[in-house]
């Protein structure tokens, strides 16, 4: 099994509330296969970009909030960029993790090309994965991220196959996914395929917290013109997905 010592990461948050269960120490990684037009971590998108940390340090912090992330399930969630292009990392430290009775935490878009053996080493120590839906449209998708959006419902559907429980994440971009076809096609999509391994569906609103980092890389913030949508928006679509396919919603 390839495993790996060191990660290229962009940064560390040492009490997580809100990337699994319970208190987390998120690890940002570096590296990202979508280009999303709104991403607000804008500088995890190259490999060579942050700063190389090892697996050993980490465990020595990690270590040092056992009190904290014990209790309620707390422990370890890999974000970025997209975690899984630094796969046999992820493998490592979610081996050691478990060992200390924390759980471990995939937050990914599921951009997954290959499925391999390195692939199902990485779920075998995965307790919960936070899956990035980004629109169903494919072709919208693609205009929002750059990618197709069928590895990420390929990826649902091989983790539902799994029995591996999933937070689908959902963000409301107004005027890009916020239209009521494409909320009720993720509520089908759901409620019809994958509804047994997904614990809720977290409709999140889009920020513009990431802008000023497009600014440092000299580059134009193409969602300039658009803002955060409302509450009452969010409450919506929330009432779309709980009142028409019966699903949990936050």
């Amino acid at each position: 099994m390839k495993q790996a010592r060191t990660a290229r990461i962009q940064s560390i948050e040492t009490c997580g509330a809100v990337d699994g269960f319970g208190l987390r120490y998120v690890i940002f990684l570096q590296g990202c296969q979508f280009k999303c037009r709104y991403c607000h971590n804008r500088d995890t998108w190259s490999m060579a970009g942050g700063r190389e940390k090892s697996l050993d340090d980490m465990l020595t912090e990690i270590r040092s909030y056992l009190n904290f992330y014990r209790p309620n399930r707390g422990g370890v969630t890999v974000s970025g960029g997209e975690p899984t292009l630094q796969m046999p990392f992820v493998i490592s430290l979610f081996q050691k993790v478990r060992e200390m009775g924390l759980t471990t935490c995939l937050d990914t878009n599921g951009c997954i090309v290959r499925y391999d053996q390195e692939l199902e080493d990485m779920l075998e120590v995965t307790d919960l994965v936070m899956l990035d839906i980004k629109h169903m449209d494919n072709e919208q998708h693609r205009r929002l991220t750059g990618m197709t959006n069928a590895y990420t419902l390929q990826f649902a559907r091989h983790l539902h196959s799994r029995g591996i429980p999933m937070w689908i994440r959902y963000v409301v971009v107004p005027g890009w996914t916020d239209q009521d076809s494409n909320i009720r096609a993720l509520g089908s999509f759901v409620r019809d395929e994958i509804r047994s391994s997904v614990e809720y569906v977290d409709i999140l609103p889009y920020h513009e917290l990431g802008k000023y980092k497009w600014e440092q890389f000299g580059e134009k913030y193409e969602l300039e013109d658009v803002s955060p949508p409302s509450g009452e928006e969010i409450a919506r679509i929330r009432k779309i997905l709980s009142e028409e396919y019966g699903l949990p919603t936050r």
